[in-house]
This record gives C-alpha cells, structure tokens and sequence, in this order.
C-alpha cells in the first residue's frame, strides 16, 4: 500500500501556484489549493487535478489576514480527516502573492504595509499556525524572486519582503531541521503570467528586453517552475537545505 502524500499551495488557482499543483499532481501527490477571491478559477483547477486521478480541494484564505490563520488551520485539519482520514500533510508552498511596481521614491506607506502583510507576515504566521499538521520529515518551499539578487527599478519594497524571506527560509531550515523539515526558497525569474497586471506577458518592450538579457533568449513561462517545484519537494533532492534555489534562465548574467 502507498502512502499518500499530501501538499498545501496557497495561491494555487492562477499562475505558478496553479502550474506546481498540476505538476505535483502528476507526481502522483494529492493537492490543497487556496485562493482569494476566484472561486471558480480555483475550482477548475480542482476539477484538472482530479482527472489526472489525484484528490484536490480549494480553500479561501486571504495571507494578508493574519486573524484568519487559526481557523484556516482548524479547516484543514478537519478536511484532511474527513477526505484522507489523516492528521497531517507532507509539503507546504508559500506561493500566494500581488506585485507592485512604483518608485522607492513613490512608493506608499499603504503599499508596503500590504507588501509586508503578504509576503513576509503571512507567511510567517500562517506557516507557524500550520507547522503542527505538517508531518515529520516534511519540505516547505517559500517562494522569492529574481529581484532579490539584480536591482530593477521599481520593486525596492517588493523585492525587499523577498530578500526577508530567504532569511526566514534560513532560520526555518535551522529551527525545524530537527524534525526532519527541509525548507527551501525559489526564486523565478520573469515570469509570462498575469502577476504584478501581466507587465511581463503583455508589454512587448519589457518581453523583449528582458528575454535579451536571458541567457536562454525568452522569459520564462509558468510550465517553466511547475517541475522546479516538483523537484525541490521531492526525495531526489532530499539533501538540498536552507537554500536559495533561483529558475530565471540565466537573467542577467
């Protein structure tokens, strides 16, 4: 009998989140999937999962409401005992996220307040709301950006609550290591998505651009990071630790 194995990606009905659930679930791991506001879109996501023969649900979490987090928690256990009839799951994606592109200069105390909520605050609450459903021997997988490592102008604060985050992943991998924890962050490149108003996919001069500073001559698309994600949670990289692990194509070299 196999075991069943279970991951958690919040911001799993769009973009990269919906691209690693569907590229876990053929991997043969069952998902839970959390969105904002497009029910639907998380839905078929769902509805995609279980043709491919796994078992998925969507859940509604806003990761810049940190007051949500107990319930959130409590929901999910309930869900994995009434669905899988376990206590716990095995990998945790800390996917959900917004974009927001202005000048240091320009930028608000509104919009790095939300930046903050997002993507360091929720997580980091919400990750330790959930750390006892995660199981022994568990991966949690943060996510980060280029933007940590080359300056674009523009994503200061953003790229700011990222650089936050790959610290986090440090002292997480340290804290939890002695549970067998792995925890590690990915740091995509440009990304064709409708992140951040789809600046990447739909703006032609910022496509060219940046696929003429990528190594392999293109920006990414989202099938790009689906099988990063699938193998950075997987046993094949199993002694891959506290890491930075960035899939940009080679941008800006």
């Amino acid at each position: 009998m196999t075991t069943t194995h279970i991951a958690l990606i919040t911001g799993g009905s769009r973009g990269l989140g919906r691209n690693a659930a569907l590229a876990l679930a053929l991997q043969g791991i069952d998902i839970i999937i959390t969105y904002q506001q497009n029910a639907a879109a998380a839905q078929a996501v769902v509805s995609e999962i279980t043709k491919l023969g796994r078992k998925a649900i969507a859940l509604p979490l806003d990761v810049s409401d940190s007051s949500s987090f107990a319930t959130f928690a409590s929901t999910v256990q309930q869900q994995l005992k009434q669905i899988w009839g376990c206590n716990s799951f095995n990998y945790l994606l800390n996917n959900a996220g917004i974009g927001i592109n202005a000048p240091f200069t320009e930028t608000t105390e509104l919009q790095f307040d939300l930046l903050m909520k997002v993507h360091v605050k929720g997580p980091f609450f919400l990750t330790q709301h959930l750390l006892p459903l995660l199981a022994d021997q568990g991966r949690i997988l943060n996510v980060s950006t280029g933007l940590t490592r080359f300056a674009v102008p523009g994503y200061a604060a953003y790229a700011a609550m990222k650089s936050a985050m790959e610290t986090l992943t440090r002292y997480w991998a340290k804290e939890l290591g002695a549970r067998g924890i792995r925890v590690n962050i990915l740091a995509p490149g440009a990304i064709a998505t409708d992140f951040g108003g789809g600046t990447v996919r739909d703006n032609d001069s910022v496509n060219q651009y940046l696929a003429s500073q990528t190594a392999l001559g293109r920006v990414g698309q989202a099938d790009d990071i689906g099988g990063v994600v699938s193998l950075l949670l997987s046993d094949q990289a199993g002694w891959i630790n506290a890491q930075r692990i960035e899939a940009s194509g080679g941008m800006f070299l």
